[in-house]
């Protein structure tokens, strides 16, 4: 018998540190793969993916127009500003206001408006997108819950609300066409 049972024991140590790796190895790659249909469960589905971005074409709204759109379930209001608009929103900006912001933080382009149509007191739906009444006394939005008033840019000038409307990320992929989100 060549060497003795210590020599023999301290010989299987490094076989068994390899195999109780492996063992680990194996057992950590297992749960992984097990594990990963929950992870994988948290993302978001494709038709919300769908939904997290619009695309619109500006193309048919006219000068002093106003649309709304539904991006991720919420109301959008597109204005087409006319420059009375613009100059209005810019005056306005020197006005004593509830959460100051000037309207060139509020824009990318001036003559496009891009806020989402949520009244920032309780979450209705303002009015203002189609006939000249019905704007508020800033010829803006107007909340008629609760009286809130918001300008040509979107701000709150009067009623409850404590914030202006919000704006959402959105970019001009060219001229006449917007993306939302």
């Amino acid at each position: 018998m060549t060497g003795s049972v210590s020599e023999q024991y301290e010989e299987d140590i490094p076989r068994r540190d390899f195999i109780h790796i492996m063992g680990a190895s194996v057992a950590v790659v297992g749960v992984g793969v097990a594990l990963w249909p929950l992870v994988d469960s948290f993302n978001p589905s494709a038709d919300v993916r769908a939904m997290s971005s619009v695309e619109l074409d500006l193309a048919p709204i006219e000068p002093g127009q106003r649309i709304a759109v539904k991006w991720r379930g919420k109301p959008v209001f597109i204005s087409r500003r006319t420059p009375k608009e613009i100059e209005l929103a810019r005056t306005d900006d020197r006005a004593n206001l509830k959460d100051p912001q000037t309207d060139a933080e509020r824009v990318i382009n001036p003559e496009w408006l891009i806020v989402i149509g949520i009244c920032t007191h309780l979450g209705c739906v303002p009015l203002g997108q189609s006939a000249q009444s019905n704007r508020g006394d800033w010829n803006g939005w107007f909340c008629p819950c609760h009286g809130s008033h918001y300008d040509t840019s979107g701000r709150i000038r009067k009623g409850p609300a404590p914030l202006n409307l919000e704006i959402p990320k959105y970019e001009f992929v060219d001229l006449l066409k917007l993306k939302i989100g």
